[in-house]
């Protein structure tokens, strides 16, 4: 039996009631994992109590330590932090609130509806979560986003005797982030631009799910940070507190890489099943918990058990360590507005993700042209316009500005490499998926930052994008070469089920503007999003730009859906549904099917999320019920396209892959040209006469 609780000095006592919360807490829900957090609770503790500058009163304060719990199955260890330190929730609009985020009830009811301990970390959900964690890497690639935010607001608005910006970023991860691709491309992205105010702690218990990490990984990590350029350095045991707290003065004393501190600890630590799977994924069961509470000198019958002295711990250290630091950074911040009211105001706008006024005003307005520009070039324009009026609008590409478009040209924009990291234009390497996670990373510190890439590659970055929109974070995933338009690269460079893929997400807005206007429009919708993640798909060929005189005007884009072509004489019989580069092409047969007495109107959809938050009234209008006789075209999937047409409705598109030819060859193949979709139309429109007949 261990040394009573009320004979424990205040660290061991701390260090004891979170690891026998996070017990309770999984033994209650009857699920969860409870070993992890017990065994890396010594360095969670140390982080928070002697370095993190973090005011649990004000858990938003722009200059605060950043804390990412990677290893997001271990989410036990965060609320007990979050509890213990008795951190305050902040609503939607960033204000913080009285009420405490997480409450001992919460603890009670983990893993249960509605309850702020969710399984997993969830931004939003709960205050003083930085990021959401669960898929494994995610939580370290995004706290690299966190630290290139850091230092790139350190280079902007920090002035002499005025330090406005100069946090640090730690991530707590496990064997699992390790082995996860991810971590290796955001590691080596990270070590690259060294990023000395970054932290990983590398929690080694060395188990996991299926067993012992000796059945699969038994590489040398330290070996492989040292080459990615990070400073490493090692604890041998986790419960020696003096040691751990040694590793993280090494590194606050580390300025030219990133730190990787490898911790060793012991999974389950203290229980019957200490250093076994079983502690890993499993409740410990009532007599383990009993065991395990003897073993650390905790009351054994006692749940939920918070001795008064732990919070009054908490409120000395970090409660007491992160209020100092808060209001001397109000207090500098107060002469920093004085002094430079410009840039104070571009930081309270920032904080708010709020935009300078006046900033539409720089959007271009493209004439009517026949042979047009590729949307990939005028969204290139359009984005160098709003990033020359919005500072920190920020961002790259994953190896292919080039091809994307999206470089920032304007005067002052630079690059963001190391020594240089006040640069807008962002170089993360083929590496996409980090691509997206340290974009989000950089949306999570209030940057507004997009990247971009091919959208079949897409894919290799499709967890973070299903992050940013279950985060609510406004990060824009721009993406070129939308079709089989890429031509002679062939299939496995045409897109097809991407489309519908993105579309599937949740809460992402997919947008696929079909000329220069439509993509003006698009981009006047996205930027101010304050919640809401955007993926901008765009051409690699020219399209022609609409004239709009004769035209329905492209603002439609911000309802999702609008009437581009009327029919020419009474309603339409027809209508043709299209986006991107096949809104020219049902003009075109529209023109067909209107020289052979068919009224036709055509409709660009450019992005369904928006259109189908109107007012039935409004998509009645666009889609009559009435008109049965549709056709969608669309070079991709064709899955979710019946929901528009209807069953009487019939699509345009692909239903298999593409194939490696010249693009008109393609679009003659796999009947992307004006007489098929004017021969889809008429059968459609017969078809519905017949059924009317009968």
């Amino acid at each position: 039996m261990g040394i009573p609780f009320a004979m424990q000095d205040p660290d061991t006592l701390a260090v004891n009631t979170i690891r026998t919360l996070c017990m309770d807490a999984v033994q209650r829900a009857n699920s969860g994992h409870p070993g992890t957090p017990m065994g890396v609770a010594p360095v969670a503790y140390t982080l928070w109590q002697r370095f993190l500058r973090f005011d649990p009163a004000d858990p938003i304060w722009p200059n605060r330590d950043r804390f990412v719990l990677s290893e997001g199955h271990a989410s036990t260890l965060l609320w007990s932090l979050l509890h213990l330190a008795r951190v305050h929730a902040v609503d939607p609009d960033y204000e913080v609130l009285k009420e405490h985020a997480v409450t001992l009830e919460d603890l009670e009811t983990f893993r249960q509806l509605d309850s702020h301990c969710p399984g997993h970390p969830e931004y939003r959900w709960t205050s003083g979560v930085e990021t959401t964690t669960g898929p494994l890497g995610q939580g370290v690639a995004t706290s690299v986003g966190m630290a290139m935010a850091g230092v790139w607001l350190a280079a902007r608005y920090n002035r002499e005797n005025l330090t406005l910006f100069d946090f640090d970023v730690y991530a707590l991860a496990g064997d699992g982030c390790m082995m996860e691709g991810i971590s290796s491309e955001a590691a080596s992205l990270a070590g690259h631009l060294a990023l000395s105010n970054l932290c990983w702690i590398y929690d080694s218990n060395r188990v996991t799910i299926e067993g012992h990490t000796d059945i699969t990984f038994t590489e040398d990590v330290a070996a492989r940070f040292i080459a990615y350029g990070w400073n490493v350095t090692t604890v041998a045991d986790a419960n020696d507190l003096d040691a751990v707290a040694r590793a993280f003065h090494t590194f606050k004393t580390e300025h030219e890489r990133p730190t990787l501190i490898v911790v060793h600890s012991h999974i389950g630590y203290g229980s019957p099943v200490e250093d076994s799977p079983q502690a890993h994924g499993e409740p410990f069961g009532t007599e383990g918990v009993r065991a395990t509470k003897r073993f650390l000198g905790m009351p054994e019958d006692a749940e939920f058990f918070v001795p008064g002295d732990v919070y009054e711990t908490f409120a000395a250290g970090v409660g007491a360590r992160g209020a100092a630091a808060h209001q001397e950074w109000e207090e500098r911040f107060e002469r920093y507005r004085a002094d430079h009211p410009e840039l104070a105001d571009e930081v309270a706008r920032m904080q708010r993700r709020d935009l300078p006024v006046g900033w539409e005003a720089a959007l271009p307005v493209f004439a009517a042209d026949e042979a047009g520009i590729a949307s990939r070039d005028s969204s290139g324009q359009v984005l160098n316009a709003l990033a020359g009026v919005v500072p920190w609008v920020v961002g790259g590409s994953a190896d292919l500005s080039p091809s994307t478009k999206t470089r920032l040209t304007f005067d002052g924009a630079g690059d963001f490499e190391p020594g240089q990291v006040s640069g807008r234009n962002l170089h993360f390497g083929i590496r996409e998926h980090a691509s997206a996670a340290v974009a989000n990373g950089l949306a999570l510190t209030k940057l507004r930052p997009f990247w971009s890439g091919f959208l079949i590659f897409s894919d290799y970055a499709r967890g973070a994008i299903r992050l940013s929109a279950l985060m609510e974070i406004p990060v824009v995933h721009v993406f070129t070469h939308d079709s089989i338009g890429v031509g002679e690269d062939g299939p496995t460079h045409q897109p097809v089920e991407q489309l519908a893929s993105l579309r599937a997400v949740p809460g992402l807005l997919v947008f696929r503007p079909g000329d220069a206007n439509e993509v003006v429009e698009t981009w006047r919708f996205v930027a101010p999003l304050r919640h809401e993640p955007a993926a901008v798909v765009l051409s690699r060929q020219p399209l022609p730009t609409l004239d709009r005189s004769k035209l329905g005007p492209a603002a439609g884009v911000a309802r999702g859906g609008y009437v581009l072509a009327e029919a020419r004489a009474g309603g339409p019989e027809v209508i043709l549904l299209a986006t991107g580069s096949e809104v020219h092409l049902a003009l075109e047969a529209r023109a067909e099917l209107e020289s052979g007495g068919t009224p036709t109107r055509v409709v660009s959809l450019p992005c369904w999320e928006l259109f189908d938050r109107q007012p039935a009234e409004y998509r009645d209008e666009v889609l009559p019920p009435q008109v049965t006789a549709r056709v969608a075209v669309e070079q991709a999937a064709t899955l979710g396209w019946h929901r528009f047409v209807g069953d009487a409705g019939r699509v345009v598109g692909m239903h298999t892959f593409g194939a490696s030819a010249p693009l008109k060859q393609l679009l003659t193949k796999f009947g992307f040209t004006p007489d098929r979709v004017a021969a889809e139309a008429r059968e459609c429109l017969e078809d519905v006469r017949r059924s009317a007949r009968a």
